[in-house]
């Protein structure tokens, strides 16, 4: 493995055929981790002042941005999210006991 470019602070180079072992508990021979996202509430939305609805971080394949005025459709898929989306995968995780990360909005946090 080369050492960075000294003209760039990060080492993207790769490891090539021969990646180091990542020594794993119990000689496991892979890891998986579950990220929930929570970002109900801190979605783009005329009603926080936003000139559009949000459009980009969606379900709703090709939508639009709808200017100066609400989208019921993409606000509805938020919704679920917070009102049972959410609480459904934390009842499988905590039944389970499984591990999970949770990359959330604090504006989300914040309204739920």
């Amino acid at each position: 493995v080369r050492p960075p470019a000294p003209s760039y602070a990060r080492d993207l180079v790769g490891y090539g055929q021969r990646p180091p072992h990542p020594r794993w508990p119990g000689d496991a021979r892979i890891a998986v981790q579950f990220v929930i996202n929570y970002e109900e509430g801190s979605e783009n939305c005329i009603l926080d002042g936003d000139g559009q609805s949000e459009h980009l971080l969606s379900e709703i394949v090709g939508v639009a941005p709808y200017k100066g005025v609400r989208h019921a459709n993409m606000e509805s898929l938020y919704e679920y999210g917070s009102r049972a989306g959410f609480w459904r995968l934390h009842r499988l995780f905590t039944e389970r006991d499984m591990p999970c990360t949770v990359y959330a909005c604090a504006l989300a946090l914040e309204r739920n």
